[in-house]
């Protein structure tokens, strides 16, 4: 909890105590969720069962953003914090704000947020993830038309029945949302199913019940579906929008019997395709019927020109996206509308965003985009690439998306490249985790040379073009140690790795510090010199070991740490192995007159501090005028 600052604390929830905390690092606002644990297995079991949420990339699911385990010394137990994005909005509070006008909510905007929880939902079941908490206080507000689940709860803190004993005595709307087998601790993808179909209900009955009201209802439908029938006969008495759509979808959704319940596809295909109701999500346009083939043949026979409008007249459709993409790809780029072909850019990166989870059409789209920018790049060195921080992070998500890509996370790296050759955003990069996804890529994929190469080359890109700010370098230099470690026989990360060491050694005294002593701990000469075993036969690697020495023996703070790790006696090794490469011999030597120089300084001040310790002890004998000593 040190790297946070509570702020104030939310209502508790079902499951522990909501903090607004200030990350100290980034002053980024966040929510941490508390759970007070039974013990130590039962805290490790709810840790490694939440650990795969970390790796959800969802537009429409709001992401833990990490997980550990701290001491409550207020009631002696250990709580598992969940530490996820903060929003200010909810579904309960638009849904409240209609209750008390009396109002019926808006039905596009119903049916957008519908979309996009569907979206979300499919999503999970499909990795087989069930949300377990699905509650209108759980869909955040990240803007007026974007939606998120949050709060994705595991097995393990859900069937905590205690806790959820209290938590009904307390608050009995926190049960209400909850299908009649999940109160016996079952839960499926069904209890989704359930849950979802309540806040349907409660979205489309909320100008003519109040709060309570609308909680007995949902309990009542426990036991007894009459009172469903009865509400969606009030509800066509009203005249509420999509009335006939709910009618035929909520006794579906809210069987007692879980295995009579349909299921989330169904629900989409209910609503987005036999049914009238739209949304520009993914998945939900995914199960729409597609362009007939007749007329994208004929809209895409065309020229550049006739391409870009087809794109554009259907920008949610997935399936003409890429047959466009597929087609400018087998265009001769002398065609492609030089100079810079800006509506083509724009439009290729809209696709990507609006359809991150498609993994061919991102393929195709990178693709793309590289063959553009490195022709128009060719042509003239000056160009400008016309982007902005959303695209950076929209890159970064799709390469998370798909992870196990290793195509898409090189064409990713190389877009990224070129980007960061073109602007400084350096700092952006780091906001939105490139380092940390480097790490892992890095780690995953360590003897995948082309993707080791491609995210080193980002790094290196970053550096040798200055666009890194000195504050950032100690991240870098974290991240170049890691993967040294994590792949010591991988020769050519190696190298790169220990090359960018020492330009960043070369450039920042810090940076250099950090190599030396990590905040992780542990000693980076410690590491250097394991390398140096490993290679030593190989005069590329020990060169850039040594030009990594050479520059941190040009600090005099440093000097006392090489000296205190063995490095006079390594680089002396050095320098009788390979007499003949002068580069390397050059390096070697810079380190040894560094270190004689250091050395020499340090024994003439312990031999000042002699002298002036001697003369302080000799007695004192008084001196007479005339200048000869006085005797007693």
């Amino acid at each position: 909890m040190e790297k946070y600052q509570i702020l104030y604390q939310l209502s508790p929830g079902a499951l522990g105590v909501n903090l607004v905390v200030e990350e100290l690092a980034t002053e980024a606002k966040l929510v941490i969720k508390q759970v007070e644990c039974l013990d130590e297995h039962h805290t490790n079991e709810a840790l490694e069962e939440l650990r795969p949420l970390l790796k959800l990339q969802h537009a429409h699911i709001s992401l833990y953003q990490e997980l550990f385990i701290t001491w409550n010394s207020e009631v002696s137990s250990l709580s598992l914090c969940l530490v996820m994005e903060y929003s200010q909005g909810s579904l309960q509070m638009v849904i409240q704000s209609k209750r008390e006008e009396k109002a019926v909510m808006d039905p596009k905007w119903m049916q957008e947020i519908l979309g996009q929880m569907l979206d979300a939902l499919e999503y999970l079941h499909q990795l087989s993830i069930i949300h377990r908490n699905l509650k209108p206080s759980n869909i955040s507000l990240v803007s007026k038309n974007h939606c998120k689940l949050q709060d994705l709860s595991c097995n393990a803190l859900m069937t905590h029945r205690a806790k959820w004993n209290v938590r009904a005595e307390e608050d009995p709307f926190q049960k209400s949302w909850m299908a009649p087998e999940a109160l016996d601790f079952t839960f499926s993808q069904m209890s989704d199913v359930w849950s979802l179909g309540c806040i349907m209900l409660d979205m489309a009955s909320c100008s003519f019940l109040n709060a309570t009201e609308a909680m007995h209802l949902r309990k009542s439908l426990r036991q007894n579906s009459g009172s469903l029938k009865a509400i969606l006969k009030t509800m066509e008495e009203k005249h509420i929008p999509d009335v006939e759509t709910f009618s035929d979808l909520l006794p579906l959704m809210l069987q007692i019997n879980p295995l009579d319940r349909i299921t989330i596809k169904a629900v989409v295909h209910m609503t987005f395709v036999s049914g009238s109701f739209k949304s520009s999500c993914v998945a939900v346009t995914l199960h729409q019927q597609v362009v007939p083939e007749i007329i994208t043949s004929i809209l895409l026979e065309g020229n550049v020109t006739s391409i870009l409008e087809a794109m554009e007249n259907f920008p949610s459709r997935p399936e003409v996206q890429l047959k466009a993409m597929k087609r400018l790809l087998q265009i001769p780029e002398d065609q492609l509308g030089l100079p810079w072909p800006m509506g083509l850019v724009e439009v290729v990166v809209t696709a990507m965003k609006l359809h991150e989870r498609i993994l061919d059409l991102q393929l195709c789209a990178c693709s793309l985009l590289l063959r553009i920018l490195s022709h128009v790049l060719v042509q003239d060195a000056e160009a400008q690439v016309p982007w902005d921080i959303s695209i950076i992070c929209s890159l970064l998500s799709i390469m998370r998306s798909h992870s196990d890509s290793e195509q898409l996370i090189i064409q990713g790296y190389s877009l990224l490249t070129i980007i960061s050759s073109q602007v400084q955003v350096s700092e952006e990069l780091q906001k939105a985790g490139l380092f940390e996804l480097i790490l892992e890529h890095l780690h995953r994929f360590s003897k995948d040379r082309d993707i080791c190469f491609s995210a080193l080359g980002l790094l290196w890109s970053l550096l040798v073009d200055g666009c890194m700010s000195e504050w950032q370098f100690e991240k870098v230099v974290e991240l170049l140690l890691q993967s040294i470690r994590l792949s010591q026989e991988r020769v050519l990360l190696v190298n790169n790795a220990y090359r960018g060491l020492a330009s960043l050694a070369k450039v920042s005294e810090l940076a250099a510090f950090r190599v030396v002593m990590p905040q992780d701990g542990g000693s980076g000469l410690t590491l250097l010199q394991e390398t140096y075993q490993l290679y030593k036969d190989d005069p590329e690697v020990v060169e850039n070991l040594c030009m990594l020495l050479a520059h941190l023996s040009s600090y005099k703070e440093i000097l006392p740490e090489l000296e205190s790790s063995g490095i006079r006696a390594l680089v002396r090794e050095i320098q009788g192995r390979f007499t003949s490469s002068l580069e390397l011999v050059s390096y070697a030597e810079k380190v040894s007159l560094s270190l004689e120089a250091a050395l020499h300084s340090s024994q003439e001040r312990k031999l000042l501090g002699a002298a002036v310790g001697e003369e302080a002890a000799a007695p004192k004998v008084p001196i007479l005028p005339e200048g000869r000593p006085h005797l007693p």
